[in-house]
């Protein structure tokens, strides 16, 4: 318990302090090259995705596209496209996928979704694999933002997890 009485005495400014961009924790990451940008949970999630498949020798090994690349965050060495996103939580909503219509006119934007789910400590709680086909059966579409995303739910942890 000495750590967190460390941070009891410690401002709101201060705390923010330790969770920024400008924390010896981000910039470590950032040397690392796990974080590239500010999206802390999204640049996570796609390291531990990338670093799961990987470790595992079922799965193909991937390597993760630069920042910025439109709706690919890795590729196999087969050259399958993944799009990967992270959720801080088994009910949480994914990021946004963009261009409904090409989505609803079946223009494949990636071979897999992968979404890794965090725990509160940022660990890796579960990770999930789609298919494109699946991500078009279980997407939902977002009016007010005009794009797409995928709901955690029960049964789609119990039906995709690998």
């Amino acid at each position: 318990m000495e750590i967190f009485d460390k941070f009891k005495s410690l401002t709101v400014k201060e705390l923010a302090e330790q969770i920024s961009p400008s924390s010896p924790a981000f910039n470590e990451l950032k040397k690392r090259g796990i974080l590239r940008t500010k999206n802390v949970v999204g640049e996570l999630g796609e390291y531990f995705a990338a670093q799961y498949y990987n470790d595992n020798p079922k799965l193909p090994n991937l390597s993760l596209a630069p920042p910025g690349v439109k709706n690919i965050d890795a590729l196999s060495r087969d050259g399958q496209i993944y799009s990967i996103k992270t959720v801080s939580s088994r009910s949480g909503t994914t990021g946004s996928f963009w261009d409904p219509e090409s989505i609803q006119n079946n223009v494949k934007k990636f071979d897999y979704l992968v979404i890794v789910i965090l725990n509160n400590s940022y660990s890796v709680d579960v990770v999930i694999q789609m298919t494109w086909n699946d991500f078009l059966e279980n997407k939902r579409f977002n009016s007010r933002m005009n794009n797409y995303n995928i709901s955690v739910t029960k049964e789609l942890i119990t039906k995709f997890q690998i």
